[in-house]
């Protein structure tokens, strides 16, 4: 008869690329993680690793007591967090992803005030270049910014974010002038490529004039938004970049805004939860310190923000 500690050192293993990385996953020597395995086959009667190749390979019995060793875990979890709800008590192991350059300046500090608050709380933080929906079942929170995912998943705006048409004073200084959003085609553009979106095509909005769509020839692209940024301030030409990312920049005049009367779709901050997960006291508490840190958003209190100045102003 199989345990749940049975269970829970199984599902460790079956994780485990070999033996070797399960002993120190569980902190006990190698003969250990052998004999306690041989153990557990013997009581079983069938063998759950095969052992013929470097790697740990499940049999078909292996893969079955493994699947159901994930459920019992999960149903484990689920009851710690509902008795920890109950005396509103913020514990157990909370999952976090967010983009990596979003994630380092915003995320990470939270994580760490949250951590040193709540010590019976362990955390872990994974940055990734585009965090989506796919990490919604293995994740708590998921940091994302832009559009959110499938309308089935719970989504909480954290802060807003703009999306801004820039560019260094060298580059705009030599190039011909930027009266509309036309004229974009002109110039040579940066773009990020993300996932399958078709980021050619970039679209603005005016408060007096109907919306422009315009189909750009990118001069550059790259799928990491810093290295787009980095072209941009050394005059490789326009790129849309995020507020976030780019109102220090603006403020010190390292980059322009161009054409300012005209808005880019706006790609907020937001938090992505499992219908699960968007229940514990931990999400609870994380999402409401992160919010705090982000109310006003801090790149909101950039000079510029305050209104454009002439350097941007001249290129409407």
């Amino acid at each position: 008869m199989l345990t749940s500690d049975d269970l829970a050192f199984f599902t460790m293993l079956a994780s485990s690329a070999s033996l070797a990385e399960s002993a120190r996953k569980l902190n006990v020597t190698p003969p250990a993680v052998t004999q306690r395995l041989r153990a557990l086959e013997a009581r079983v009667g069938v063998r759950l690793i095969d052992r013929s190749g470097r790697q740990l390979s499940l049999t078909d019995e292996g893969a079955l007591v493994a699947s159901h060793g994930m459920v019992v875990a999960e149903a484990i979890e689920a009851l710690a967090e509902a008795l920890a709800d109950r005396k509103s008590a913020v514990s157990g192991h909370l999952r976090i992803a967010a983009p990596h350059g979003f994630g380092r300046l915003h995320v990470a500090p939270v994580v760490e005030a949250f951590a040193r608050l709540h010590r019976g709380v362990t955390v872990t933080l994974d940055l990734s270049d585009h965090p989506g929906s796919p990490l919604i079942e293995s994740c708590d929170v998921i940091i994302h910014i832009g559009p959110p995912g499938p309308m089935n998943q719970i989504v909480t705006t954290l802060a807003p974010n703009r999306r801004i048409l820039c560019a260094s004073p060298g580059y705009l200084d030599e190039a011909p002038p930027v009266r509309s959003p036309r004229d974009l085609t002109q110039h040579r553009c940066l773009v990020v490529r993300e996932n399958d979106e078709d980021v050619t095509l970039w679209r603005f909005s005016h408060p007096s004039c109907d919306p422009a769509t315009v189909r750009i020839h990118p001069a550059m692209s790259s799928n990491d938004g810093a290295v787009v940024r980095e072209w941009a301030l050394a005059g490789q030409g326009i790129a849309i970049r995020s507020e976030w990312n780019i109102a220090t920049d603006l403020a010190d005049g390292r980059l322009r805004r161009v054409l300012p009367d005209w808005e880019a779709p706006s790609a907020d901050v937001v938090a992505m939860l499992g219908a699960r997960h968007g229940r514990s006291a931990r999400t609870t508490a994380f999402l409401a310190m992160l919010r705090q840190s982000l109310t006003p958003p801090p790149w909101g209190q950039a000079p510029w923000g305050q209104g454009d100045g002439p350097a941007s102003a001249e290129l409407s």
